[in-house]
C-alpha cells in the first residue's frame, strides 16, 4: 500500500531554506574556482593552497559544538541569519586581502558563521518534515544549493579571468540576500506557526547516546570521506591539476564545476525519491560507487575530457551520497539536539580540513595522481559502510 504522507506538501520551511541555500550557493560557486588560484597568486605552493581551503573548514569544525549549543539556546532561525551575516563580512575581507596570511585569517573567520548557518538550517529542516518524505525534503533543500551552484562556477571562472578578487565581493552580496531572506521569511509570525525552538531536555538526544548507534557512526564516517573527495580533492587540488598538468585555462576549470553542478541537479530529486522508496542504504551504495569511479577517472586523466567526465560523476555521486547520509541522521534523531547534528557536520568538516592538506602535500612531494590513488584507497571504507550499515528508513510502509 502506498504511503499517503508522500503526497503531502512539504512544510514552508523547506522552500524558504531552499531559497536561502540558493543565495549561498550561487556566491560560493563563484569563489570555488578562485580560492586556490587566488591563494597561489601570493607565491605559495600546493600545500599552502590546501591550508587556505582547509582553514574555513577548520574554523567550522572548531566551532561546531558552539553552534549546536547556540541552536539549543536561541533557536534555529536567529542563529541562521546571524551566521550568514558573519560569512558575508568574512568574504568581503577576503577579497580585500593583501597577503597570503590575510587571506588565511579572513577565510577562517567565516567558519564560525558558516557553522552556525549549517547546523541551524539542518536542524530546522530535519524537525520540519516527516520520515516518509525526508528524502524529498532533503533533495529539495540541496536543490537550492545546486541551482545556485550551476551558474556560480561558470561565472566565477569568467570573473576570475578579470580579477581573482571580484568573486569574493559578489559572494558577500549574495550572502546578504540569504541572511535577509532568513530573517524576514523564517519569522514565526509570518509562517503562521512555529516549530518549538526550546526542546524538552528529556526529549533531546544526547551525544553520548547517539555515538552508540552504528548508523550514526556510519553517517559520520561517510560524511568525512565524501567531503575528503568532494572538497579535499575536487575543490582543492583539482583546479591546479587542470591548469598545470592538463594545460587548460581558468575558464575550463569553471566549466567543469558547472558540469558537476548540472549533473548533480539533474539527479537530485530522483535520489531523494529513491531514498524514500528504496531506503537510505540504497542511495548510499550508488553514491559511493560513483564517487570512487570519478577518482579512478582522474587517475587515468590525460586530456580535459577526462576532467569533464570525472566532474559529471562527482555531481551524480554527490547527489546520492549527500541525500543518503543526511537522511540517516534525520531518521534517527529528527533534528532533536543541536549537538548531535553539529558533530555530524564536524565529521564532514574534518574531511574538508584533512583532505586538502594531505592531498596538497602528496601533490607537492609526489604527484597529483599519487594524491588521487590515496583518495581511492581511503574512500573504499565508505563503500564498505554503505553496503553493510543497517537501514534506518522504515520501508514496510511503502
Amino acid at each position: 500500500m502506498v504511503n499517503k504522507t508522500k503526497k503531502a506538501p512539504l512544510p514552508k520551511e523547506v522552500y524558504i531554506l531552499s531559497v536561502v541555500a540558493f543565495f549561498v550557493a550561487i556566491g560560493y560557486g563563484l569563489i570555488v574556482p578562485a580560492i586556490p588560484l587566488f591563494a597561489e597568486s601570493f607565491g605559495v605552493g600546493n600545500t599552502a593552497v590546501g591550508f587556505i581551503v582547509s582553514s574555513f573548514a577548520f574554523a567550522r569544525f572548531g566551532s561546531g559544538l558552539i553552534s549546536g549549543k547556540l541552536v539549543d539556546r536561541f533557536g534555529e532561525r536567529q542563529v541562521l541569519g546571524i551566521g550568514l551575516l558573519m560569512v558575508a563580512l568574512s568574504s568581503l575581507a577576503s577579497g580585500l586581502a593583501t597577503s597570503y596570511w590575510h587571506l588565511l585569517l579572513f577565510r577562517a573567520a567565516g567558519g564560525l558563521g558558516s557553522s552556525m548557518f549549517s547546523v541551524s538550517a539542518n536542524a530546522l529542516l530535519m524537525r520540519s518534515v516527516h520520515n516518509d518524505h525526508r528524502g524529498r525534503a532533503q533533495s529539495t533543500y540541496n536543490g537550492g544549493f545546486l541551482i545556485g551552484g550551476m551558474a556560480g562556477p561558470a561565472f566565477g571562472g569568467a570573473l576570475s579571468a578579470i580579477s581573482l578578487r571580484i568573486p569574493f565581493f559578489v559572494y558577500s552580496v549574495t550572502l546578504l540576500f540569504a541572511s535577509t531572506t532568513a530573517f524576514v521569511f523564517l519569522n514565526e509570525s509570518r509562517l503562521g506557526k512555529s516549530i518549538k525552538n526550546e526542546q524538552d531536555p528529556a526529549d533531546r538526544i544526547l551525544l553520548r547516546e547517539a555515538i552508540k548507534l552504528r548508523p550514526y557512526r556510519a553517517a559520520l564516517a561517510i560524511a568525512f570521506l565524501s567531503n575528503w573527495v568532494l572538497f579535499g580533492l575536487r575543490n582543492s587540488i583539482l583546479p591546479l591539476f587542470v591548469q598545470n598538468e592538463l594545460k587548460s585555462t581558468t575558464a575550463v576549470v569553471g566549466y567543469g564545476f558547472t558540469i558537476s553542478a548540472i549533473t548533480q541537479a539533474a539527479f537530485l530529486l530522483y535520489s531523494g525519491k529513491l531514498s524514500d522508496l528504496r531506503g537510505r542504504k540504497f542511495v548510499l551504495k550508488i553514491g559511493s560507487t560513483l564517487l570512487i569511479s570519478a577518482v579512478f577517472t582522474l587517475i587515468l586523466a590525460s586530456a580535459p575530457w577526462y576532467y569533464f567526465l570525472a566532474m559529471a560523476l562527482f555531481g551524480i555521486g554527490g547527489a546520492f551520497i549527500g541525500t543518503g547520509h543526511a537522511n540517516v541522521i534525520g531518521d534517527i534523531f529528527g533534528g532533536r539536539g543541536g549537538q548531535v547534528i553539529a558533530v555530524w557536520q564536524m565529521a564532514g568538516d574534518a574531511g574538508m580540513i584533512i583532505g586538502p592538506i594531505v592531498l596538497g602535500v602528496l601533490a607537492d612531494v609526489q604527484s597529483f595522481r599519487a594524491a588521487y590513488i590515496v583518495s581511492a584507497v581511503v574512500f573504499t571504507y565508505a563503500i564498505y559502510l554503505a553496503f553493510t550499515m543497517p537501514e534506518t528508513k522504515d520501508l514496510t510502509k511503502n
